[in-house]
């Protein structure tokens, strides 16, 4: 069956709700997987979505921090979530489909500013926390699965705008893109944007403090869509909808998009 499944951190579903509903509306993904929604599962506005056709939810929420979600079209069953480096907070849920699909939405944390374990706690638990998926995607090989998200770190030297200049910024050092590297070979995952976009610069993400992120350009691909290797193939189209960065009160993420025929 033909499948699109976009990913976003929305950066407050509740603040954001209208640009969600614009997205459902005029793109119309069968799944859309949410990050930093900042808010408590009850409170986030599911009516609006459901109105839309996006009857099914499966979410893990804090109130003010973190958060993901799954809105889907199609029958999902919640299969639970995972809290690695024992952080206590709402950064990944997975969800199941009716022909078996396992989707995992993940919010890794971002790191902070310094990176470097010892002078800034939040840099280590951005590595442990890559460290715990690693080790759970090696202990039980993930399987006929999607893995999106806002993963944090952006891998490739064409996704971020200057390799040489960030290779001390959080988010691209060679600590973190190695991290990153094994947890994706730890669960042998594709990633299937870069398979579809495999030439030049790719960006999801443009900082809120340039006065014009469009003419700066200085962005980074820090949301990715991985699949398993038993349904990459199955991947026929990605793109990332810049426009949407742009939007009025938009996050400073753009949603991605993967297409499959399952």
């Amino acid at each position: 069956m033909p499948f699109t499944l976009a990913t976003w951190n929305i950066n407050s579903v509740r603040l954001r709700a209208g640009l969600v509903e614009k997205l459902l509306t005029e793109e119309a993904p069968d799944v859309l997987c949410l990050q930093e929604c900042k808010s408590p599962v009850a409170k986030i506005p599911h009516e609006i979505f459901a109105a839309l056709g996006y009857t099914h939810m499966v979410a893990r929420g804090e109130k003010g921090y973190n958060g993901v979600a799954i809105l889907s079209k199609l029958p999902i069953e919640d299969v639970g979530d995972k809290d690695f480096a024992d952080l206590g907070h709402a950064r990944h849920v997975a969800a199941r489909m009716d022909n078996g699909l396992t989707i995992h939405n993940f919010y890794v944390p971002a790191g902070g500013d310094v990176p470097d374990r010892d002078k800034n706690v939040k840099f280590g638990q951005k590595l442990d926390y890559v460290a715990g998926m690693r080790d759970w995607f090696a202990s039980e090989k993930p399987q006929k699965a999607i893995l999106v998200g806002d993963l944090n770190i952006a891998p490739l030297e064409d996704d971020v705008w200057d390799h040489k200049k960030m290779l001390k910024v959080i988010s691209h050092t060679p600590v973190e893109v190695e991290a990153l590297g094994e947890a994706q070979d730890a669960g042998a995952w594709v990633d299937v944007t870069r398979k579809d976009l495999h030439v030049g610069k790719l960006y999801s993400w443009w900082s809120y403090r340039a006065k014009d992120w469009d003419a700066a350009d200085k962005g980074r691909r820090l949301d990715h869509v991985w699949a398993t290797p038993d349904i990459a193939n199955a991947a026929h189209g990605s793109r990332i909808l810049r426009d949407a960065r742009g939007w009025e009160k938009p996050s400073d993420h753009a949603p991605v998009f993967a297409s499959f025929d399952l």
